[in-house]
């Protein structure tokens, strides 16, 4: 059960635009929202595998790169920035699980016009795109004041950083700004990406009501988050490959959540 909350309460509210209503949801309801989010990856597997591809092909190929120049260590921060980026890439599966929910045919070719003319939903690539390059340039300071300029080989990160002594400030540090970084992108994205597809509205508006909306439902989101985050490793970790299966899940199942998470106007 969930219940609706006032537009102005618990939240500040900042400049003329004011967020959309937000609704307090129980902790469990992040189990439906999976559920729901694997039904609709079921039942359009095709769409679903075609942008998970798409986005573990440019892992493959940063891997590839970063391997040739002796920099293979660097994918780990990069498949973490991954994550930062990953609503971009679940736009159109957005759109399959809106069309889906509405009676409407869900083709391919409709899933990728959800990708086109909309400026605000630019915008907010642009912010998680910021965030991104901000955590890759944290990652490389961190590396070289721990390691020198060069970061080590990929087949010598577990010797040299991990069983270093420099090995536990160094993760320590690095998984705090990384978790930073992780928790802003998802609180600004978590509903506004979804909303932006889905509703005529601006990305300030849609930023702020995607903060209020963690804010109300913090203990539940941190849950959400943990959620997302688990699908993203087991996504990574099969070297990208996994992707293919877990991002469109998590997509289909965060527009669930935004459907949840915000009054229906």
């Amino acid at each position: 059960m969930h219940r609706s909350e006032s537009a102005q309460a618990s939240f500040p509210t900042m400049g003329r635009e004011t967020p959309l209503g937000v609704r307090v949801v129980s902790l469990e309801r992040s189990a439906q929202w999976l559920d729901r989010g694997f039904r609709d990856f079921a039942a359009h597997p095709g769409i679903g595998l075609f942008f998970g591809s798409v986005f573990a092909a440019f892992g493959w190929l940063l891997t590839i790169g970063l391997g040739s120049i002796g920099m293979g260590s660097l994918i780990l921060p990069l498949a973490g920035g991954f994550m930062l980026i990953a609503p971009l890439a679940a736009v159109g599966l957005y759109e399959v699980s809106r069309r889906r929910e509405r009676g409407l045919e869900v083709t391919l070719r409709s899933s990728l016009g959800a990708l086109r003319g909309n400026s605000q939903m630019a915008d907010m690539g642009l912010v998680l795109l910021l965030i991104f390059f901000v955590w890759i340039e944290l990652a490389m300071v961190l590396f070289a004041l721990f390691y020198g300029m060069r970061p080590p080989a990929l087949g010598e990160f577990f010797q040299q950083v991990v069983l270093a002594p420099a090995g536990v400030p160094f993760l320590t540090l690095g998984t705090a700004v990384g978790g930073v970084l992780a928790a802003l992108a998802f609180a600004v994205s978590v509903v506004s990406m979804p909303m932006l597809m889905d509703r005529d509205v601006s990305a300030l508006t849609a930023v702020r009501t995607s903060l209020r909306a963690t804010w109300l439902n913090r203990w539940g989101m941190v849950g959400w988050a943990a959620t997302l985050a688990v699908l993203g490793i087991l996504g990574v970790v099969f070297f990208f490959a996994g992707l293919a299966v877990t991002l469109p899940i998590a997509a289909h199942a965060s527009w669930h959540a935004y459907r949840d998470l915000v009054e229906r106007g």
